[in-house]
């Protein structure tokens, strides 16, 4: 009796269309981000102090280890991962066009039900850039600072601003440090809020995610530059306006999403 073979098909999954964004799109993603968070104040000062408290923490650790001149180089590449932490946020600005109800019970079950999606997988990504990003900085403090000492903030910047050695370390390192972050830019825009909404890899998210940046090069940069901006800004007051400006970029980030991709609630 002969067995019958059962022919496996592999299934590609579907990726997603991608529309192009403009600058338009870009400024009424921000205002919907705004009242996105006016509609839900408290949801968005529970996880944008969440991220204020974490840099409270790298502040007290690196006082407590008598580093204090990481603090500049930690609290620039900080930004690189809000994306990951403002997934909560995202889910509230989807039940809020959706037209669903917050419930924090229901919300905070989905940001906990992620670590078994693709979501993870991000997480891993985001957090393994972020340690390239501080060990970049060890290695180029290394080859142009190597003799110097530094052991106080204002020491640091007086170094890297007066001599020929600083002045080179901060050449490379903001150039190298623009490449690292522009590719993990482009890798998470999208590739966040798009995990969180439909059923997909996460290096179809990410390639969708380059995809949305590739085709609207001007606008998504443009984005990028304001995050990283408002977000530098929002962390000289010892991190204290992250708790209104993370919720605030989080917000608009979905509804960036939601130009570029569309979100399922919104699919025909």
């Amino acid at each position: 009796m002969e067995k019958s073979e059962q022919t496996i098909t592999y299934e590609p999954p579907k990726m997603p269309d991608v529309r192009s964004v403009s600058f338009a799109d870009i400024g009424n993603a921000l205002k919907a981000g705004v009242s996105d968070f006016l509609k839900a104040p408290l949801f968005g000062l529970f996880f944008g102090g969440i991220f204020a408290i974490g840099g409270w923490f790298i502040l007290a650790s690196l006082t407590y280890l008598e580093m204090p001149w990481m603090i500049i180089p930690v609290a620039i590449g900080f930004p690189l991962i809000g994306p990951f932490v403002a997934v909560g946020l995202y889910e509230v600005s989807r039940r809020l066009a959706a037209g669903q109800p917050l419930v924090w019970k229901e919300i905070l079950l989905v940001i906990f039900r992620q670590r078994e999606r693709q979501l993870s997988w991000m997480a891993f990504v985001v957090l393994f850039i972020f340690w390239l990003w501080i060990y970049q900085v060890r290695l180029l403090l290394a080859l142009f600072l190597g003799f110097q000492s530094f052991s106080s903030i204002p020491r640091f910047l007086e170094i890297i601003t007066t001599t020929h050695e600083g002045m080179l370390f901060v050449g490379v390192g903001t150039i190298s440090g623009a490449i690292l972050s522009l590719f993990l830019f482009s890798a998470t825009v999208i590739s966040m809020p798009l995990l969180l909404d439909r059923e997909l890899d996460f290096v179809s998210a990410m390639i969708t995610s380059f995809k949305t940046v590739l085709k609207s090069p001007g606008p998504m940069i443009a984005w990028g530059i304001v995050v990283v901006a408002l977000a530098i800004l929002a962390m000289l007051p010892a991190f204290i306006g992250l708790i209104v400006i993370l919720p605030i970029l989080g917000h608009a980030t979905w509804h960036l999403y939601e130009t570029a991709i569309g979100s399922q609630d919104k699919q025909p």
